[in-house]
């Protein structure tokens, strides 16, 4: 096992050490102090942290990725567990899909109504061009 500090977990993900921080506040990541009172971190914190970044992504709450990775068994983390089946877990991404399926939506409406703008735009400079 490789010990990493936050300097280093930083670089390897990309993330900020505040946010780290943060995610070890909320319970989300795993550390242990040496005597000099620095975190240390083990090289398995990389992969959560991208699973987080990942949630975080698609618009999950700290909160909500807590509920993921630890679902109703919170001394299981979901790298070690990954087969653990969470009926919450579940619900949730139905949920999610649900509010991105209505972003899709939304977002198709503004592309077309754009393109219909800029059609309209451009002919009316071609005209004025002639």
């Amino acid at each position: 096992m490789i010990a990493l500090r936050i300097g280093k977990v930083s670089k390897l993900t990309g993330v900020s050490a505040r946010s780290i921080r943060h995610y070890e506040e909320k319970g989300l990541i795993n550390t242990s102090r040496q005597e000099n009172n620095y975190r240390e971190f083990d090289e398995k914190v990389v992969e959560s942290i991208n699973t987080i970044q990942l949630y975080l992504g698609l618009g999950l709450t700290t909160d909500q990725i807590k509920e993921i990775m630890f679902c109703q068994y919170p001394e299981r983390q979901e790298h070690k567990e990954k087969n653990v089946y969470c009926e919450e877990l579940l619900l949730m991404y139905k949920s999610k899909m649900h509010e991105i399926n209505k972003q899709l939506a939304a977002l198709t409406e503004a592309k077309i109504h754009l393109s219909e703008k800029i059609k309209q735009m451009e002919q009316k400079r071609e005209e004025e061009n002639e």
